[in-house]
């Protein structure tokens, strides 16, 4: 279950995130939008840096000795999260067809997006083996029951835990699994007032290896314990902001 001071510091976001100014606001959606883009893409190979990514996204400069692919991941990765983001705003909930339209999104000028594979894949270095095209069809159908059922015996760190988890397993699409599940995750967390947060490339053994113990064992507690620690950390930071912001009001006045 959610920790209690988890779920106060989600309140006190919620409470007071109208007190940041509208400036202060863009920057950090920017500052994380850039920071999202890049961890989520090179964790899956893409090898633009950090200030490259951010030129691609806010300068919109197209970088020398990158492959158009590349190019494309960071700037479709933007773009899915602001899909998200105005799914949210409009209280939609996460369904197939949502998820269709974030890989469509993602895989934009690289491939077909929004269609299931229909051949058998290997994810590199895990042990588990994604369902064949038969199987996966049939698991896909109890996940997507599963998304509307779970929200009624799972928190939202569970519920969210588990969406990227088993969407990975399942590893219904050809390509960009990963970046739509860790898209899914965030979006099962703001659906619930929490921040979305980071999975970053430094530690993506331990990611790999909580994601493989659950596709292989079922035990989701790890793969929990990572999103929780991680929503607990962007709330701390973002809260800072508030109360920074709050106590500045107070002196001025």
């Amino acid at each position: 279950m959610e920790k209690p001071s988890l779920l106060e510091k989600r309140e006190f976001y919620q409470k007071n995130k109208s007190k940041l100014s509208n400036t202060i606001q863009e920057k950090i959606e920017k500052a994380f939008d850039i920071d999202y883009t890049y961890h989520s893409t090179t964790i899956e190979g893409n090898t633009l840096s950090l200030i490259e990514t951010k030129a691609v996204l806010e300068d919109k400069i197209a970088i020398g000795g990158k492959s158009l692919r590349e190019i494309y991941e960071v700037a479709n990765h933007s773009k899915a999260y602001n899909y998200i983001k105005e799914c949210i705003e409009k209280k939609e909930k996460l369904t197939e067809e949502k998820i269709k339209n974030i890989h469509e999104i993602l895989t934009e000028n690289i491939l077909q997006g929004g269609i299931y594979r229909h051949t058998d894949v290997q994810i590199t270095g895990a042990t588990h083996t994604p369902p064949n095209p038969n199987e996966m069809y049939k698991q896909l159908r109890f996940f997507y029951d599963d998304l509307i059922q779970k929200e009624e015996v799972m928190d939202a760190i569970e519920r969210s835990a588990w969406t990227h988890a088993e969407f990975v397993r399942i590893h219904p699409f050809p390509d960009g699994n990963g970046r739509t599940s860790r898209l899914i995750m965030n979006y099962q967390l703001m659906e619930k007032g929490f921040l979305p947060i980071i999975i970053k490339v430094e530690d993506r053994l331990d990611y790999y290896n909580d994601l493989d113990l659950y596709a292989t064992t079922g035990n989701l507690q790890p793969f929990m314990k990572m999103i929780e620690t991680l929503e607990e950390k962007r709330l701390d930071e973002i809260n800072t902001i508030i109360k920074q912001e709050m106590e500045g009001g107070q002196t001025s006045e």
